[in-house]
């Protein structure tokens, strides 16, 4: 109705849909971004409308928040973000303002890969705690949780720059670029062609290590810089 009324007044703002997983019931229709993309294309919305992230709506859903913005990126679908972050350890939503620089630099690697904002941006969809009763809080609020986007940006555009991470990413998965990989990719393979395949070939070939850790220290050495 919302978009038909749109297209009645002339109206061209960008729709968002919000995933959450919680509130006001246990069980929504609009649980993560896989479920609202599809729940879009089923009656027809895809073009009208782009998911808006939260980054504590993620965590209720048992994601974390650049597994949404990377589904939601590699679909077409990433409009906007409700910047914020919650409690691990409670089961609602508690909106608190971003502090962890390694939580926006994820985020801003994710915005970076799908050349950024298009119509939306961030949005504090936060409040101070409790405790903090003073005007002056939440000024330090916000201006720490911009500082926060700031040098989570700052740290992706430097991980971006060197292409040391995209790298070791593309070597991670250097076995799909080509032969048999790049065949499956392609679709020049199914279940019964892959089935003569490895019967002809015997042993699987070792597996490389992921190298986890090496990842892990690598990013903290951007961020520690």
């Amino acid at each position: 109705m919302a978009v038909d009324y749109a297209k009645e007044i002339g109206f061209k703002g960008q729709f968002y849909f919000e995933p959450k997983p919680k509130e006001p019931t246990k069980h929504q229709y609009d649980f993560d971004s896989a479920t609202c993309i599809n729940f879009l294309r089923t009656y027809g919305l895809e073009k009208h409308i782009k998911m808006n992230i939260e980054t504590n709506h993620a965590t209720l859903a048992g994601h974390t928040m650049e597994h949404e913005l990377e589904y939601a990126g590699s679909q077409g679908f990433l409009g906007s973000i409700d910047a914020n972050t919650g409690d691990l350890l409670l089961g609602w939503d508690t909106d608190q303002f971003p502090t962890n620089v390694y939580d926006t630099t994820k985020v801003m690697l994710i915005l970076l890969k799908y050349g950024g904002f298009t119509t939306g941006g961030l949005n504090f969809d936060a409040k101070v705690r409790r405790e903090s009763f003073e005007p002056i809080d939440l000024f330090y609020a916000h201006i720490g949780g911009m500082d926060a986007f700031a040098l989570g940006l700052k740290i992706a555009a430097d991980i971006r720059r060197t292409g040391e991470l995209g790298q070791m990413l593309k070597d991670r998965y250097a076995s799909w670029d080509d032969g048999i990989g790049a065949e499956i990719e392609s679709g020049k393979h199914g279940f019964k062609s892959l089935e003569k395949y490895m019967l002809k070939k015997g042993e699987i070939e070792p597996n490389k290590s992921g190298r986890q850790e090496l990842f892990e220290n690598v990013v903290n050495r951007y961020t520690f810089r």
